[in-house]
């Protein structure tokens, strides 16, 4: 997938006009930043921006070819503001909303890692008779929705907070051994 690619579906958490508060140089000086993450790979961003940048918290822009931004670099969760890190929750929670084939397919799609670990297994709560389940229930037919998967499966409630909880813990822990959405599949 190229930048360009990646960078389509990137959304702003944060607006800081008076840039970042670590800056040391006086506010008239200071850059403009925002805060943002790809829906694609969930990649975090800090973008600075050109005084006039028309940009504001929630909008969905291409990080490439949006007007005011001058310079992009990827950063990790600790680096983001307070207010993006707050922001990201409610963002990732809609991403999974709306992109509900996208990740229904993951309950369709995920196989095992090892002889003795599953996909299935890293999602919360999620423990060994609920995957089984899971796993018997798609052999069937495949999953078509979140509210298909909470009635086919017994013991599985809310099939999108799982995941974006999931999501959330691979962009705030580093040492993650095994990875389904942050930076690609391992």
């Amino acid at each position: 997938m190229s930048q360009s690619d990646e960078a389509a579906g990137t959304v702003v958490l944060d607006f800081l006009a008076r840039g970042r508060s670590d800056d040391d140089r006086p506010r008239h000086q200071r850059t403009p930043v925002a805060y943002a993450v790809n829906g694609s790979d969930f990649a975090l961003y800090e973008l600075e921006l050109a005084d006039d940048a028309d940009i504001a918290i929630g909008d969905r822009i291409n990080i490439n070819d949006a007007a005011g931004v001058e310079r992009v670099r990827t950063v990790e969760y600790e680096d983001l503001s307070g207010g993006a890190q707050s922001e990201l929750e409610y963002v990732i929670e809609d991403m999974v909303e709306e992109e509900e084939e996208r990740f229904v397919d993951v309950y369709n799609d995920a196989g095992p890692i090892t002889l003795r670990l599953h996909q299935l297994n890293l999602l919360p709560g999620i423990g060994k008779k609920l995957r089984n389940n899971i796993l018997d229930t798609r052999k069937r037919e495949p999953f078509e929705s979140y509210e298909d998967l909470s009635e086919r499966v017994s013991g599985l409630h809310d099939p999108e907070e799982i995941l974006a909880e999931r999501i959330l813990e691979e962009i705030r822990e580093d040492d993650l051994k095994y990875r389904i959405f942050v930076g690609g599949e391992e």
